[in-house]
């Protein structure tokens, strides 16, 4: 992997992360471009499976550290009901429901690895799956129920669920989770927190899990780590602005935008790599 590939790859995860648009589907149109603009072949190697992994980490440091304040309560006070067996109380229901979430999404990914990980040799569909995300934001716009409800059982259910289908390229995790939160009931900067927060134990796992099922570990010896740190760096950066913007927007907008602009990406992307045959 070359520098500037790497930068570009981390960039786009940043930005692309925690905004409803897809970082995986982004990673994977913007490699393939990069590659077709370069006379690369179109394949995914181990190197790029360690490297996004890695830049998903970036991002995830990113998470906990915009959040590290509710985080480090939210802990504390579910340590102090656990302690206390006051087992319903907000603090410590959250928690558990993101476990819940975590394990519903969790078995989802395992069921479908292989199908996720041949979506990355294909471009065309990687771009089929980014409209298919526009339609969920502009549908959870359209029907949202907006209670202002907390999180409950069948939230993170539903969530959950919703995050095991975003394993597959071109299905925005935030964009899924945040939706089907939405749908829920649950405000959108309420659906965004929870979203984010959920992001954690989900990259943890699959960033340790992933690996150890996919490739020879004794690959990573002969990797360009100058350019896996620069792409990490940069993932980390914008990753840390995106979070911290879109949660701003989130306050006084909507989701509309991301959906017309997955719908415009998509659909140009779709086009050339249709036009190419790739």
């Amino acid at each position: 992997m070359q520098t500037l590939q790497a930068i570009i790859m981390g960039a786009v995860q940043g930005l692309t992360e925690f905004l409803p648009v897809s970082s995986s589907g982004h990673i994977v149109i913007s490699s393939a471009f990069y590659k077709m603009l370069t006379g690369a072949e179109i394949v995914v190697t181990n190197e790029e499976i360690f490297f996004d992994i890695l830049i998903h980490l970036s991002t995830l440091f990113a998470v906990i550290i915009y959040f590290f304040g509710d985080i480090k309560n939210i802990l504390s006070n579910f340590y102090t009901a656990a302690k206390e067996k006051n087992y319903k109380s907000d603090n410590f229901l959250f928690v558990i429901y993101i476990l819940i979430a975590t394990f519903i999404t969790g078995v989802f990914g395992l069921l479908t690895k292989e199908a996720a990980h041949n979506l990355t040799e294909n471009p065309f569909i990687v771009s089929i799956f980014i409209i298919i995300t526009g339609c969920v934001l502009l549908i959870s716009e359209k029907i949202k129920k907006d209670e202002n409800k907390k999180t409950d059982i069948k939230t993170a259910l539903v969530v959950g669920l919703f995050q095991g289908f975003a394993v597959m390229p071109g299905l925005s995790r935030s964009g899924m989770t945040i939706s089907s939160a939405m749908f829920m009931g649950l405000k959108r900067f309420d659906a965004a927190r929870f979203s984010f927060i959920l992001s954690i134990p989900i990259i943890l796992l699959a960033s340790f899990i992933y690996p150890l099922l996919t490739f020879d570990l004794k690959d990573i010896a002969n990797f360009n780590y100058q350019a896996l740190i620069s792409g990490m760096v940069t993932s980390f950066i914008t990753g840390y602005l995106c979070i911290k913007y879109f949660m701003n927007f989130l306050k006084n907008n909507n989701l509309k935008c991301f959906a017309y602009y997955c719908f415009i990406a998509g659909t140009i992307s779709a086009v050339i790599f249709y036009i190419k045959g790739i």
